[in-house]
């Protein structure tokens, strides 16, 4: 049997002397009164040598630091607002409350009882004659007080990260502030928030590759959703002219800074809107939840501004690929573009339709050097069948994406509400799934929505996770995600 870690083992010895004097270490529940950020802000008047014994508080945290001066010591504690010095003389707890202090380590969960008083050195504190343990750790803390080094510990235990790094617990703090914001527009607009279904019976609303699973009752192969659009369409159909959704969506695709399988999709569908007006609306609602969230339109993101501000720079693919790529695609056969496309280092293997391989150019050379938020229109209609045809430009489509720093954060489309050129293309990507395993397949249930009747209507996606990495300066989606996919440890 492997030899038990000795700081782990000492930890357990303690335990185990806490239960032979009587003492339980797991109690079921302890109420604070007060949190440390508040004690800070409310008393931070008081001068070097007050003390105010009147005002009783109790507080109930993780011990992370503890000096020990004989029969006194002072020890920092952690609750959700942060950390709060205490003091302790043993001469002044009950006897139970002193033996439980005696087998306090660092990480052990703690409540306290005591009054308000700035020390010599000018510290708020509070000096108290109530303790109580409430969680006997077991498991050391890492020695790293100021956060955790190794992106593996990181990742795979998020718990140890966010105690030892106040810096990671307000990451994720804002990651909610800016779900709520965004959540809080689109009510504010009138939408409707909706849920639509995470196993399907047929995927699609994307290209993507899905997650399969087996529904034994049913005895039916079932999808995990890569997106919600085709359902939400239904509810457009249905009569709710304004739906959204923010939710999971799951892509059996590869990992890397940008990309996670399981991520946060924020869609949301407005009736009689097109493309242009849907543009207004996205870089409103982002650079809105932008300056609800930090302050201002202008974040910095690893080490270069980004301005949020309206309005956002328009430029369409074909122009996009002039200026980057150095040349024109469109008088080009597929053969000369397929060449073209190898000599800038694409990797397919064979040439796909001319518009697939005008993308993959614009993919190689533009979008790296898309910093500041641009509005990337007007897409091929080969690799958007769910888009409504340019009202102007046969051959393209009223699509957008928005670029900032250099990755995708949304897609949006005026969308396609006639059923018979939705069938033929929906039988186009069909067909193509011989040979592109993420074309969409057929869907006539869908299909069925779009003969019914749809609403000339705007469609948007966001991908919050990227909003979420832009406005929290993080380089990786894995630091926005409290746990993201990883491979097993063995």
């Amino acid at each position: 049997m492997e030899k038990e870690n000795p700081l782990k083992a000492e930890k357990r010895r303690k335990l185990h002397e806490l239960r032979e004097k009587g003492i339980n270490p797991y109690p079921h529940n302890f109420t604070p009164t007060h949190f440390s950020a508040d004690l800070l802000q409310k008393f931070d008047h008081l001068e070097a040598g007050d003390i105010l014994e009147d005002e009783v508080v109790t507080l109930s945290g993780r011990l992370m630091t503890k000096r020990d001066m004989g029969k006194a010591s002072f020890f920092n504690i952690n609750d959700k607002k942060g950390p709060i010095q205490i003091y302790a003389k043993l001469a002044e707890l009950p006897e139970q409350d002193a033996e439980s202090f005696k087998q306090t380590d660092i990480g052990d969960i703690v409540g306290v009882t005591g009054y308000i008083f700035k020390t010599k050195k000018g510290q708020l504190s509070v000096r108290i004659n109530k303790y109580t343990m409430l969680c006997k750790t077991l498991e050391p803390l890492p020695e790293k007080y100021h956060g955790i080094a190794d992106k593996e510990i990181k990742y795979r235990f998020r718990h140890l990260d966010l105690i030892m790094d106040p810096n990671v617990r307000e990451v994720f703090t804002k990651r909610s502030q800016i779900i709520k914001a965004f959540r809080g527009y689109l009510d504010n607009k009138g939408f409707l928030e909706v849920e639509t279904p995470v196993l399907q019976p047929i995927y699609g609303g994307a290209s993507a590759y899905p997650f399969s699973t087996h529904h034994r009752a049913l005895d039916m192969k079932l999808f995990l959703k890569i997106s919600p659009e085709l359902y939400l369409k239904k509810l457009i159909v249905g009569g709710f002219d304004k739906v959204y959704e923010i939710g999971k969506n799951f892509r059996n695709e590869g990992i890397d800074r940008s990309h996670n399988p399981e991520f946060t999709m924020l869609e949301y569908y407005e009736a009689y809107t097109d493309y242009n007006q849907q543009m207004d609306q996205f870089e409103d609602i982002v650079s809105q939840v932008a300056e609800k969230v930090t302050g201002s339109m202008k974040v910095m993101y690893q080490g270069k501004e980004v301005d949020f501000s309206p309005p956002w720079r328009r430029l369409s693919v074909l122009d996009g690929v002039k200026q980057y790529a150095g040349f024109d695609p469109e008088p080009m056969t597929e053969s000369e573009l397929f060449d073209k496309i190898k000599s800038l280092g694409s990797d397919m293997k064979k040439p796909g339709s001319k518009g697939a391989m005008i993308m993959e150019a614009f993919e190689i050379k533009a979008e790296p050097e898309l910093w500041q938020p641009t509005f990337i229109i007007d897409h091929p209609v080969e690799i958007s069948p769910l888009t409504k045809e340019h009202r102007d430009s046969p051959g393209l489509v009223e699509r957008f994406e928005p670029f900032c720093a250099g990755m995708e954060i949304g897609n949006a489309y005026t969308e396609l509400n006639d059923p018979e050129e939705q069938r033929r293309r929906l039988k186009e990507q069909d067909a193509q799934r011989v040979v592109d395993e993420e074309a969409q397949p057929m869907d006539e249930d869908f299909l069925h929505a779009i003969e019914v009747g749809m609403p000339p209507t705007g469609g948007v996606g966001i991908g919050l996770e990227r909003i979420v990495m832009l406005l929290t300066d993080q380089p990786s989606i894995r630091d926005i995600l409290f746990f993201p996919t990883m491979k097993h440890k063995d």
